[in-house]
C-alpha cells in the first residue's frame, strides 16, 4: 500500500477542486438558500450592557405589515442548553429578563419579507433597569478566575533565579479586542417538518450544531440536518451554535414557515465572538552571555459574565526556550462585554507578542544579536515534559529565513538604518502554535464505474480542505483527481470534527487515510481465497495501489483493478468507514509538536508624520508534510495579512460607560488593505510529523502568531521606540 513517504499527487501545488463553483458563483452559501413560503427574522438587540428589561412594548410591531410573530422572553418557550465542548455554549435567548451586554438579543421578529422584519423590529420599545456596566479590566468590582483550565505551568523556581540573575528584565503589553468580521456575513436558514429539523448554517462545526440545536429544542439528534456545504470565512467564528442560530430555529417553529436571519454587520460585532483583549507582565531573568535562568508570565483576558472561554495567552511560554526556571499563569476578568471567542491564533497571538517582544528587549539589554539570542536558548527537547519533540525544524526556521531575508545586514544600533526620510528597522519573531488533532470519521465509497466518493461531515472555510482531502484520497486509493469526489459541509455524513485550532487536517486527513486503507483492504478481503486471483492471500502492507489497481508490491503485473473486482462479485460499490484519534504522547515517547515559524520583517518608518509601512515579510514555516504547497502559502499569506491587521489596525472599541461597541462597521473598524499588504515571501521546511500516519502539522493559526511582534520588533529597531501595546498607532510613532 502506499506509505506516507511515497506520496505523489500530495505536495502537488494543485488548484482549489471548489475554485471553478466559486468563481461562477455556483458555489451556494447558507445566504444563497430558500425554501418556498421562506420568511425573515430580524433581530431587536440591547441599548444597555447591564441590569434587567423592565417593559418591552411589541405591540407597534405586531401589527406591522407582514409580521408574523414578535418573540421575547415573556412569549419564548423554556429551551434546553447546548453542550459544552472545549468552548463553553453561549445559553440559550430569551430566557430571561437579564441584560449581561450592549447588543443582547431582547426579540426576533419574523414576517413576510427582510425589509418587513428589519421595519417592525425598529418598532420594539425596550426600557430598563439598568445597572452600572462592568467593562475596564481593572474594575474592582470584576470576578477574576485564575487557572481558570488547570494550564499554568511551573518548573524549577523562577521567583528564585529571577532574584539572582545577573539580568534582569520586566514589561507589561497590552493586545486590543479584535473581532473576526470573516467577509460572509453569517447566516441560517431553518425547515421543521415535525420534529425533523433542517438548517443551513454558517458554521465550522456542522455536527456540533447538530447536537446543539437538538438538546436546545429536545427532538431526537437524528432528525436535525446542518448543511454548511461553503462558509464565507469564520476564523474562529463558527465554532459554536451562537444564540441567532437558536432564535432561527425558535422563529421557524414558532410560524409554522421556514425562517432565514442573516445578521448585519453590528450584529457581527456582538453576536458570534471576539478575540479578548489582553494585559500581560512578562518577567525574563538572563545571565551576561545570553543563556536564560527564569521566564515568568503573567496573562490577563477578558471574558464575558457567564460561560467560558479558552484563551491560555501564557501558557505557550512554558515549551518555547530552553530555561530551566518558568512559570506561567492565565487568568481572566469578567466583564459586560460581547462573547468572546476563538479568534485565529488563539491565545498564542497575543502571548507571542508578549513573550517575543520581552526577548527582543532582552537581546538590547544584553547587546546580543536578536536571532543570536534565540539560537542560544533553543529549546531541542520539549522542555516541560523532557520528550523529544515529534517534529521540530525550528532552528532551519531561523537559519533560512535569515538567509532570504538578509538579516546579515542590518545594523545592530535603533536608528541606524535608512532610506532617504524613511527610517528603516528588521525584527523577527520565533514562532509556535500547539499541538492539537481531534478525532474524526470519514467514509470512502468505490463505485463500478472506477470513480471514489469520500466523505466526512467537516466545513472548509476556504482553508482548502476539499482540494487537499481530495489529493489526499486519490493518492491513498491509487486514483486520477478527477476520479475522487470528497464531500463535507453535511451533519448526516460520518462525524467529523471542527475546522479549527490547526487540528482539522490531521484528524480529518488520518481518517481518510484509516478509511481508505481499510477500503483497499476490503477488496483485499473479496480476493483473499480466490486462487485464480494474483491478489490471493495479500495483505494491505504487500500491496501498492496505482492507476485505479491493486498490485503486489514490486510486481505490477499481478494486479486487479478495483472495477474488475467488483465487477467479479456481483457489486455496484464497496465502501469502508476509518476513524481517528490522538495518540498518546507517553506511549509514543515523544512530545506532540505544533508547527513552528520565523517571521522576518522590514519596516519603514517616516518620523515626522508617524506613517508606519510594512516592507516585506519572509516567513518559513515548519508544518510536517505539506499536502498542498499552493493552498498552504495561501493560508500563511493570509494569516499574516491578519497579523498586520492585529499589529497595527484592529482594535474592537468598547464605549468605557455604556458598552457599546463604538466602531461596529468595516467604515471604523479598521482591517489592512491592499495597499497595506507588502512583498511576502513563504518557504516551508521540516519533515513528516510522527504523531499521524499522514505527517502534517497544521498552517491556519500559526499564518497570523508572530506577526504583530516581529512587526513591533522592527519599529523598535528603525526608531528606537519601544511599543508594547497593540495596535500600534500614528500618535505612538511621533
Amino acid at each position: 500500500m502506499t506509505t506516507v513517504e511515497q506520496v505523489a499527487l500530495v505536495g502537488a501545488g494543485v488548484d482549489r477542486i471548489d475554485g471553478p463553483l466559486k468563481v461562477t458563483g455556483a458555489a451556494h452559501y447558507p445566504n444563497d438558500f430558500t425554501f418556498p413560503n421562506l420568511a425573515h427574522a430580524a433581530l431587536v438587540r440591547s441599548t444597555v450592557a447591564a441590569g434587567r428589561i423592565s417593559r418591552l412594548d411589541t405591540s407597534a410591531a405586531q401589527a406591522a405589515p407582514g409580521v408574523l410573530a414578535v418573540i421575547t422572553h415573556e412569549n419564548a418557550p423554556s429551551l434546553g442548553h447546548a453542550p459544552d465542548t472545549f468552548l463553553s455554549a453561549p445559553p440559550p435567548p430569551l430566557q430571561d429578563d437579564r441584560i449581561l451586554h450592549h447588543g443582547q438579543y431582547l426579540a426576533v421578529v419574523v414576517a413576510g419579507t427582510a425589509e418587513q422584519a428589519t421595519a417592525a423590529a425598529r418598532l420594539v420599545e425596550a426600557d430598563y433597569e439598568p445597572a452600572e456596566p462592568v467593562i475596564d479590566i481593572h474594575d474592582p468590582r470584576a470576578e477574576r478566575l485564575t487557572d481558570p483550565w488547570g494550564m499554568d505551568t511551573r518548573r524549577g523556581d523562577a521567583q528564585a533565579a529571577l532574584a539572582s540573575a545577573e539580568v534582569r528584565f520586566e514589561a507589561t503589553y497590552t493586545t486590543a479586542d479584535n473581532t473576526n468580521n470573516p467577509l460572509g456575513l453569517f447566516a441560517t436558514v431553518a425547515a421543521w417538518d415535525g420534529d425533523a429539523l433542517t438548517v443551513h448554517d454558517a458554521t465550522q462545526w456542522p455536527g456540533y450544531v447538530r447536537t446543539a440545536l437538538a438538546r436546545v429544542f429536545q427532538v431526537p439528534e437524528s432528525g436535525v440536518r446542518v448543511l454548511a456545504p461553503f462558509v464565507g470565512g469564520g476564523f474562529g467564528a463558527g465554532l459554536r451554535a451562537w444564540p441567532h442560530v437558536i432564535l432561527a430555529a425558535l422563529a421557524a417553529r414558532t410560524v409554522g414557515r421556514p425562517v432565514k436571519l442573516v445578521l448585519t454587520r453590528p450584529e457581527m460585532f456582538t453576536g458570534i465572538g471576539h478575540r479578548t483583549a489582553t494585559e500581560q507582565r512578562v518577567r525574563i531573568g538572563a545571565a551576561r552571555e545570553g543563556r536564560l535562568v527564569a521566564i515568568d508570565h503573567e496573562s490577563t483576558t477578558t471574558l464575558q459574565m457567564e460561560g467560558d472561554n479558552l484563551e491560555p495567552c501564557a501558557a505557550g511560554t512554558a515549551a518555547a526556550y530552553a530555561c530551566p526556571n518558568v512559570s506561567t499563569r492565565d487568568q481572566q476578568v469578567r466583564l459586560n462585554i460581547a462573547w468572546c471567542n476563538s479568534m485565529r491564533g488563539p491565545g498564542e497571538a497575543q502571548g507571542n507578542f508578549a513573550l517575543e517582544s520581552a526577548m527582543d528587549e532582552l537581546s538590547y539589554a544584553l547587546g546580543i544579536d536578536p536571532l543570536d539570542l534565540r539560537l542560544r536558548n533553543y529549546a531541542e527537547n520539549h522542555p516541560q515534559l523532557g520528550l523529544p519533540w515529534s517534529s521540530k525544524a525550528l532552528r532551519e526556521c531561523y537559519e533560512v529565513g535569515a538567509e532570504r531575508f538578509g538579516w546579515s545586514r542590518r545594523t545592530p544600533q535603533p536608528g541606524s538604518m535608512r532610506d532617504g526620510d524613511w527610517l528603516i528597522g528588521y525584527g523577527l519573531a520565533g514562532v509556535s502554535f500547539f499541538w492539537y488533532q481531534p478525532p474524526c470519521q470519514a467514509g470512502a465509497t468505490l463505485r463500478r464505474d472506477g470513480t471514489a466518493l469520500v466523505r466526512s461531515a467537516v466545513t472548509d472555510i476556504g482553508t482548502g480542505t476539499y482540494t487537499v482531502m481530495t489529493q489526499l484520497s486519490a493518492e491513498l486509493l491509487g486514483l486520477d483527481l478527477e476520479q475522487v469526489t470528497f464531500e463535507l459541509g453535511d451533519s448526516d455524513l460520518p462525524p467529523g470534527a471542527q475546522a479549527g485550532g490547526s487540528g482539522l487536517t490531521a484528524g480529518l486527513g488520518s481518517a481518510v487515510h484509516a478509511a481508505c486503507r481499510d477500503l483497499v483492504r476490503a477488496f483485499l478481503d473479496m480476493v483473499r481465497d480466490d486462487p485464480t486471483s494474483p491478489l490471493a492471500g495479500c495483505g494491505v502492507d504487500e500491496v501498492t495501489v496505482a492507476g485505479g489497481r491493486i498490485h503486489r508490491t514490486g510486481t505490477p503485473q499481478r494486479g486487479e483493478s478495483y472495477t474488475d473486482i467488483l465487477a467479479a462479485h456481483g457489486l455496484e460499490e464497496l465502501t469502508a468507514g476509518g476513524a481517528s484519534t490522538p495518540a498518546d504522547p507517553q506511549e509514543l515517547g515523544l512530545a506532540p509538536a505544533g508547527p513552528f515559524g520565523a517571521r522576518f520583517v522590514e519596516v519603514r518608518v517616516d518620523p515626522d508624520l508617524g506613517l508606519l509601512r510594512v516592507a516585506r515579510i519572509v516567513s518559513v514555516i515548519d508544518a510536517g508534510r505539506i499536502l498542498n504547497e499552493k493552498t498552504a502559502t495561501s493560508q500563511i499569506i493570509g494569516g499574516t495579512v491578519g497579523g498586520i491587521g492585529m499589529a497595527m489596525f484592529e482594535e474592537t472599541v468598547t464605549d468605557a460607560k455604556t458598552g457599546r461597541i463604538a466602531n461596529a462597521t468595516f467604515g471604523d473598524y479598521l482591517i489592512p488593505v491592499n495597499a497595506d499588504v507588502p512583498d511576502m515571501e513563504v518557504i516551508f521546511v521540516g519533515r513528516p510529523d510522527r504523531f499521524n500516519p499522514i505527517g502534517v502539522k497544521g498552517v491556519g493559526e500559526i499564518g497570523l502568531v508572530g506577526v504583530a511582534a516581529a512587526i513591533a520588533n522592527a519599529v523598535h529597531h528603525a526608531t528606537g521606540r519601544r511599543i508594547r501595546s497593540l495596535p500600534i498607532t500614528i500618535d505612538q510613532l511621533f
